[in-house]
């Protein structure tokens, strides 16, 4: 049998956005963010990076047992996913956003492979700020696979089977300092 290839569903494209500090700063101050608690092994913790979800109406997201509020698009959010529309001709209808503080803020090992994500399941991911690594390992496996650096202003495409058959983390990192902010655009079935 054939090992699967990350590269086989994955795009990675640099300078995707022109102006990545100003983008990042916006964001930042503008986005509705919140920081929700998460039950694991017993014990409830702070989820550690505050997260946002926008999408259209009727467009409900949940992952780790949490119901995100849905927040209706702003203009600059539905600029983004046209510009990322029409560079991977595929159609978005909500972005999880995610805003990491500095490097002690993460995102454990997962697969954005949610029930009401539409099949096949296709991801497109801006990041801005920080440049941080994103850690690919085969489901099933504990060894890591396969990263890659995501850039400020970059754009990683994931297209099927990329989350049929990866899990994907964002490690912490010691000597980051700084925070980033990563946009993931979503099909999600309507209610």
């Amino acid at each position: 049998m054939k090992r699967q290839k990350l590269q086989d569903c994955m795009t990675y494209v640099e300078n995707f956005i022109d102006s990545p500090g100003e983008l990042y700063h916006q964001l930042r101050d503008q986005i509705n963010w919140r920081q929700d608690h998460i039950t694991l092994f017993g014990k409830t913790h702070a989820i550690p990076r505050f997260h946002a979800w926008y999408a259209e109406p009727n467009a409900d997201y949940h992952y780790s047992g949490i119901l995100l509020p849905r927040n209706d698009w702003s203009d600059l959010l539905l600029e983004l996913k046209e510009k990322v529309e029409k560079k991977t001709s595929l159609h978005f209808n909500g972005v999880l956003l995610n805003y990491y503080r500095d490097g002690q803020d993460s995102n454990g090992w997962h697969a954005d492979d949610e029930k009401e994500l539409v099949r096949p399941i296709h991801v497109a991911s801006i990041s801005l700020g920080e440049e941080r690594d994103m850690q690919f390992r085969l489901k099933g496996e504990t060894k890591m696979h396969d990263k890659v650096l995501l850039g400020n202003g970059s754009l990683l495409v994931m297209k099927s089977p990329c989350q049929e058959k990866f899990q994907h983390q964002i490690p912490k990192r010691k000597r980051v300092n700084d925070g980033r902010i990563n946009l993931t655009f979503r099909m999600v079935e309507k209610k």
